[in-house]
């Protein structure tokens, strides 16, 4: 038996019948509504309720995020820009055209991850220039928690469509097998 061989037997290729592939789906949106553009969002509940010195730093850990998710951007913006297409075109083609379950399985996590990315990088440009001021904890809080939502509303979307394609492709499997 090749290496090979044995590495294919330990990581079943066939995601969507995989429970680890379930798990780490269910963890990826658990983390993405979590941490919101790089603040967790206890740290938002926490400035909501108390305010005062949990607002100041909710407004400096916003400044921090904002300011790296920007620098990032600015940087390696191009690159990215042209990456991230590349990765995804190439395993929408393995995955939907050559009917690659792994890469099917990939996109489905990446590609609604992208969108979130994108959202991300909107938000961070808006909040720059109200954290450049003297911003108010609260407004601060409100923006974070709207990005959540649209994180959430994304993240419950791709996991319905990712529960509906797997349950296609296992009873496709099970049935034409």
């Amino acid at each position: 038996m090749s290496i090979l061989d044995t590495l294919f037997s330990v990581i079943d290729m066939r995601s969507f019948s995989n429970l680890w592939y379930w798990i780490a789906l269910a963890v990826t949106w658990s983390s993405a509504s979590h941490w919101v553009l790089g603040v967790p969002f206890d740290m938002v509940l926490r400035a909501r309720r108390k305010g005062g010195q949990a607002g100041a730093e909710l407004v400096a850990m916003t400044r921090v995020s904002v300011t790296r998710i920007l620098t990032i951007w600015r940087d390696g913006g191009m690159l990215l820009a042209v990456m991230v297409p590349f990765i995804l075109t190439t395993l929408l083609i393995l995955g939907f055209g050559y009917g690659a379950e792994f890469a099917q399985a990939t996109v489905l996590i990446l590609l609604p991850l992208a969108c979130v990315g994108l959202l991300s990088l909107r938000a961070a440009g808006r909040l720059e220039a109200t954290l450049k001021a003297e911003p108010d904890p609260d407004d601060i809080a409100k923006a974070l928690a709207y990005h959540r939502l649209k994180i959430q509303a994304i993240g419950i979307l791709a996991i319905v469509v990712t529960a509906l394609w797997g349950m296609i492709q296992n009873f496709r499997l099970w049935t034409f097998g």
